[in-house]
């Protein structure tokens, strides 16, 4: 804490987003309560069985004050996690999310961030896109091909635009 209300002092208070990701202990527990920083909650990590820290990524257990995302840079597309992860966690996440491929799983993941009481939920283009792994930020512990993927020109379109704003207006997230 002496780190944070230094850097406080010296340029003031910024919204810090607290990457509480992986093994938490009790010491990063009580920094992010006395920081004030919200935590981040990733949704494909709700459903991953080899964790066991599951519920506190589910949707209905989020807090309100938490930054919540299906992943990270360093996680697959919700497409991609769709096809490459184990079939028993697809399962329970289609049960719990109520996908459906009519829907677009992208867009079903999408819309459980969003009907979540998290202040904030950030959404990469490449779900919003409803792309695969190939268009993968970042696979850790790895060199060559991360951090080049670029939105084709024409991607974002008027009427992607607008789905997204009904969205937004649907669960009380315009400005």
């Amino acid at each position: 804490m002496d780190l944070f209300r230094a850097v406080e002092q010296a340029i003031g208070r910024k919204e810090i987003i607290t990457e509480d990701l992986g093994f938490l202990t009790d010491s990063v527990r009580q920094l992010l309560r006395d920081s004030g920083f919200p935590g981040m909650k990733v949704l494909e990590f709700a459903f991953d069985s080899r964790d066991g820290s599951g519920g506190d990524y589910l949707p209905h257990s989020y807090p309100t004050h938490c930054v919540a995302y299906i992943g990270t840079h360093d996680n697959d597309t919700a497409q991609g996690w769709m096809l490459t992860a184990d079939p028993g966690d697809v399962a329970y996440a289609k049960d719990y999310l109520r996908l459906t491929e009519s829907e677009g799983y992208h867009w079903g993941m999408m819309r459980a961030l969003w009907a979540s009481t998290a202040d904030l939920t950030v959404v990469q283009a490449q779900d919003l896109l409803g792309l695969g792994s190939e268009s993968r930020m970042n696979t850790p512990s790895t060199v060559g091909s991360n951090w080049r993927w670029r939105a084709l020109p024409g991607r974002f379109t008027p009427d992607l635009a607008a789905k997204l704003r009904h969205c937004m207006k649907l669960y009380g997230r315009l400005p």
